[in-house]
């Protein structure tokens, strides 16, 4: 005897998902998109860049290696919800602490098991990522009409600045480092370290950690923090952090902020949003595209040496290339689309990037990019 749904996905145009739920009850509007990467679940739900999105996993096996709090890229899962092929497994890892759905239902997340992802992925492949809702009913009880109108009446992230809501509330020193096996994180090993400003539209931890690692010591600051508050720590370098939401919506206090540093000798350098505000403050535009790059398998290559990286991607909006004005250069494009992945500033040492270089896919391909502003720091000491 088949048993009842007890979750179901909604999309905005009227298609229903259903499946088995787990994680918390409830239900939550979102734009939904798929992510192609085969680990790391764990790190992409706590992905601040992922707020107000549920993510779809084209990989069937999620939970497989339990969860670890030493894995959080933030202090809580910010990622709506997940969409997977097959029921999460039990953790089978010496490094697991809790299963999957025991941290989503006391994290308040939501998941939908036994959907045709492959289906699905092609949807949004197709015709862009679209507006949902995930609800999820111990008793499958879903009022249909209500969750297809909630899912046509949200407006999206199209105008949303949602890195002041991920943003950390005051400022704080970071000084963890990379991990290491078996003695976990580390410190800093260097002489007298860079003292870096890092803004926080939604900065991942391990960012923060590959900053230390490479001899900086951090001062994060939230996303909404001015020219004269980053001056005032006095700092050789300063880094614009990953984040979600529209980049010009964030750009409205972000960006006069930017270009005031950017009158400074300063060294600058940006990842994910924060290469996309750098990109604005200079003078160029960003675009919604229409199913992003979400994704451990995206190669990236580097213009100026022709090397191709593979390299972590999470993103819905783009720097467009075109309107890229004189004096900045494009340095990274993807080979998937052909869209910017980088630029950097003739004859300054101010750079930035679309995919993460803390990321672990290539393993190590882009991470060069922190030894890069280590050195871009260490010349302007010299």
């Amino acid at each position: 005897m088949a048993t009842k749904p007890t979750a179901c996905l909604v999309l905005a145009d009227g298609t229903v998902f259903y499946g088995r739920g787990f994680g918390a009850p409830g239900e939550v509007v979102a734009e939904l998109v798929f992510n192609t990467a085969m680990t790391g679940y764990q790190e992409i739900m706590t992905d601040p860049s992922y707020a107000s999105q549920i993510v779809t996993f084209t990989f069937p096996h999620i939970g497989n290696t339990g969860v670890t709090p030493e894995d959080d890229e933030a202090q809580e899962p910010v990622a709506a919800g997940i969409v997977v092929r097959w029921d999460p497994t039990l953790p089978s890892n010496w490094r697991a602490t809790e299963a999957l759905t025991v941290w989503m239902a006391r994290r308040g997340r939501i998941g939908i098991g036994g959907v045709d992802t492959r289906r699905l992925t092609r949807a949004i492949r197709q015709q862009g990522a679209p507006h949902v809702v995930l609800a999820h009913h111990p008793e499958g009880l879903f009022d249909l009409p209500a969750l297809i109108a909630k899912a046509r009446a949200w407006k999206g992230l199209v105008g949303l600045d949602l890195a002041r809501e991920v943003s950390c509330a005051q400022s704080y020193r970071w000084d963890e480092g990379a991990w290491h096996w078996p003695r976990g994180f580390g410190r800093a090993e260097t002489g007298k370290p860079f003292k870096v400003v890092a803004l926080d539209y939604g900065a991942k931890r391990n960012i923060l950690r590959s900053l230390v690692a490479h001899g900086a010591e951090v001062t994060v600051l939230p996303a909404t923090a001015t020219a004269e508050d980053v001056l005032a720590h006095e700092p050789e370098g300063v880094f614009l952090s990953n984040g979600p939401g529209d980049p010009a919506a964030t750009g409205e206090y972000a960006v006069p902020m930017i270009r005031s540093l950017l009158e400074r000798d300063l060294p600058i350098f940006g990842i994910c949003l924060g290469h996309q505000m750098l990109a604005l403050a200079l003078g160029a535009r960003t675009v919604k595209m229409s199913h992003g790059h979400h994704g451990a398998n995206h190669p990236v290559r580097d213009i100026e040496t022709g090397k191709v990286e593979i390299t972590s991607m999470n993103h819905g909006f783009a720097v467009d290339s075109q309107s890229l004005p004189k004096g900045v250069i494009e340095t990274h494009v993807s080979l998937f689309d052909g869209s910017n992945c980088g630029i950097r500033v003739e004859n300054r040492p101010v750079f930035s990037v679309q995919h993460h270089p803390e990321a672990s896919p290539g393993p190590q391909d882009s991470l060069y990019l922190f030894q890069r502003f280590a050195e871009s720091m260490q010349n302007r000491r010299a």
